[in-house]
């Protein structure tokens, strides 16, 4: 009688051969998503290491050396308005130990004088405009810019009123579904569709599953972005709050899992762009590079662009998303 591997070896066999010729051919089962845009360069909160995050003189920078991608958080205030701002308690920007959900717009403190840059802690960013932005604002100033928004909160009346702003300003194709959480992101898909939408942790977790099983070819993927961060910045550059995540070994271990370079040429092939965070050295600029991402993301908008220059020459740095200059490019020269 003839052992089971004789018959299971072949399908093994089969199934290996062609889950690797299908990942270096999604074609062949998935038609290729196209996003209206390229991002190369993405300011980080506007570029929170040269001005004060998040600010519109944050975002007016990030458009002076080229940024391809505005990434940018919302909360929503007491009195209903659609707030640009990273942390819903101030306590850390502003010094007021309150939460924007609790006071009215014109209620809103300004921001430190100096604030520490997240990313890169010791180091500090100041600037004239310490206003918190609306969306609305932001819409306004830049019509043709594409803006990552991240919703944090499952607040059902706060991804409404960003989706309707989305809507009247005729962006749903430029403007990315951000969120970490699934329930968060249902409830964006749910409100808009039409927007492109990132990985949420859980699906980043699967896509890696999915790629070590051999499955990842077979599967259809609803994301346009993945946006992760690149292990080896942290204990550097990112210290997370959880100690495990600091763990050297684990950290190593999700360098070697996650920079896989196979697994973005994958993605790219089926046109989902690959953006990593938060990146603000030099080295680590070279490294996103080396990995094959798309984008860099970074709270120095001018380092970036002057790294990209240099490796990539002036007319390549920061020029993925840029076509004829419009209003909000003013201030860009090539």
């Amino acid at each position: 009688m003839r052992s089971p591997l004789y018959y299971l070896l072949p399908v093994m066999g089969g199934y290996a051969v062609t889950s690797y010729y299908l990942l270096k051919n999604p074609h062949l089962l998935h038609k290729k998503k196209k996003l209206p845009f390229y991002c190369r360069h993405i300011s980080h909160r506007g570029g929170a290491g040269e001005r004060i995050e998040n600010t519109l003189e944050a975002f007016d920078n990030a458009m002076s050396n080229h940024t391809d991608l505005l990434e940018l958080d919302c909360h929503i205030t007491k009195d209903g308005k659609v707030v640009v701002s990273h942390d819903l308690n101030l306590l850390r920007q502003t010094g007021h130990d309150v939460s924007i959900c609790d006071i009215t717009y014109e209620e809103l403190p300004l921001y430190r004088e100096h604030l520490e840059v997240t990313f890169f802690p010791g180091h500090y960013s100041s600037g004239s405009d310490r206003r918190f932005p609306l969306l609305e604002e932001v819409f306004q100033r830049f019509p043709h810019m594409p803006i990552n928004v991240e919703i944090k909160e499952e607040t059902p009346e706060l991804v409404k009123k960003v989706s309707d702003l989305v809507k009247r300003y005729q962006r749903s194709e430029r403007t990315i579904w951000a969120s970490e959480k699934d329930p968060v992101m249902k409830l964006c898909q749910e409100e808009n569709p039409d927007m492109p939408i990132m990985f949420t942790a859980r699906r980043g977790l699967m896509l890696l599953l999915l790629f070590y099983t051999g499955l990842l070819p077979f599967v259809p993927l609803r994301e346009s972005v993945l946006e992760t961060y690149m292990p080896s910045i942290i204990n550097r550059t990112y210290f997370p709050h959880s100690r495990i995540m600091r763990n050297r070994f684990l950290v190593f271990l999700q360098e070697k899992l996650m920079m896989r370079k196979g697994l973005f040429q994958h993605l790219q092939a089926r046109g989902i762009q690959v953006y990593l965070w938060v990146l603000n050295q030099d080295s680590d600029y070279q490294r996103a590079l080396e990995s094959g991402a798309d984008g860099i993301m970074t709270d120095y908008p001018s380092k970036l662009r002057c790294f990209l220059q240099r490796h990539e020459g002036a007319q390549r740095a920061g020029s993925g998303a840029r076509g004829p200059v419009t209003a909000d490019r003013q201030g860009s020269s090539y």
